[in-house]
């Protein structure tokens, strides 16, 4: 009996321990896809930039199919996938890269972080999935904090032409629309394949669906610079081949809307990195924005006393009868 005790205790907190960690693992790989997107946006124009992202994530998630022996997804999961892959990897990724050369870098992420709450309000309407109080409430205080940080990065940007297109901001909106939309179509699809074969079949969607910028992708390639290019790779490797993976192996274990309001500490992250390697030192009202994001995440992530103290009597009241038997 004392010898199996820790065995189960491992199995019980190696899921949630693996989920966290892919949630981690995807929180800051996505931070760093803006830093990432700066340089190779600069080279790439923004159908280009997708379509070789797209390419470089196939090829690797081509190769972990094959070191894993899985084959095609199973019916159910292909409606989920096409949405998804035509709409988040595809036209989520478009949008937002044209929408950054119109509006800076701080509105655009203000306006993404829309999509969090799209997901949410999506999320119960089409999955039936619950809206418990603390998550609308760590929502809100993450957007609260997007919004601090976003109006600080705006004020702060040297570079105000072009800052208030009204085609960037639709544009930035429309990615968080297609974000929110890719994620609420992906969850249904993870209960019959798997995260690799979700992952992997959105991503050629995106691909198939990025396919007219395969001349400006040629072009381009041969004018851009190495770094530029190495930046591309680097933002289909890791944020989009991995990242996406662990994305919807968290999203397997986790309700959509909390997954959502996770995403919400990505702000916080980019200051922290633009502050490490692009010597972008943040100010006192982005720095508060950041820690406003991430509390939010964190109320937002949190269980009710009432029911971790339901969990424990439970428990308490059935170790006699465990004991007995």
């Amino acid at each position: 009996m004392t010898s199996r005790t820790p065995l189960t205790s491992r199995s019980a907190l190696t899921p949630g321990l693996l989920t966290v960690g892919a949630v981690c693992f995807t929180v800051f790989a996505w931070a760093s896809a803006f830093v990432s997107i700066r340089s190779a946006g600069a080279a790439y124009s923004p159908g280009a930039l997708a379509l070789g992202r797209l390419l470089a994530a196939s090829v690797v998630l081509g190769v972990l199919m094959l070191v894993r022996r899985e084959g095609l997804p199973p019916r159910g999961a292909w409606r989920g996938i096409v949405i998804s892959g035509a709409v988040w990897f595809g036209g989520y990724m478009v949008a937002l890269n044209w929408g950054e050369r119109l509006v800076d870098a701080g509105t655009a992420a203000l306006l993404v972080n829309v999509g969090p709450i799209l997901m949410a309000l999506l999320a119960a309407r089409l999955l039936g999935e619950a809206l418990p109080p603390r998550l609308v409430a760590g929502m809100a205080v993450s957007f609260g904090g997007a919004v601090v940080v976003g109006l600080s990065m705006s004020a702060g940007s040297g570079d105000t032409e072009g800052s208030t297109s009204l085609l960037g901001v639709v544009l930035c909106l429309l990615a968080a629309v297609a974000y929110a939309t890719g994620v609420v179509a992906q969850k249904p699809a993870l209960s019959y394949g798997s995260p690799l074969q979700v992952t992997m079949f959105s991503c050629l969607i995106g691909t198939a669906v990025c396919l007219p910028f395969a001349g400006q992708l040629a072009g381009e390639v041969s004018r851009a610079p190495m770094s530029a290019t190495l930046n591309m790779v680097y933002l289909g490797v890791v944020p989009t081949a991995l990242a996406f993976t662990t994305w919807t192996y968290a999203l397997a274990r986790t309700p959509a809307g909390k997954m959502g309001a996770t995403t919400y500490a990505v702000p916080a992250i980019v200051v922290l990195l633009s502050w490490l390697f692009l010597d972008e030192v943040p100010g006192w009202l982005t720095l508060l924005g950041g820690v406003l994001c991430l509390a939010g995440v964190a109320v937002s992530r949190s269980r009710a006393r009432t029911a971790r103290d339901s969990r424990t009597t439970t428990a308490t009241a059935t170790e006699p009868e465990r004991e007995a038997a």
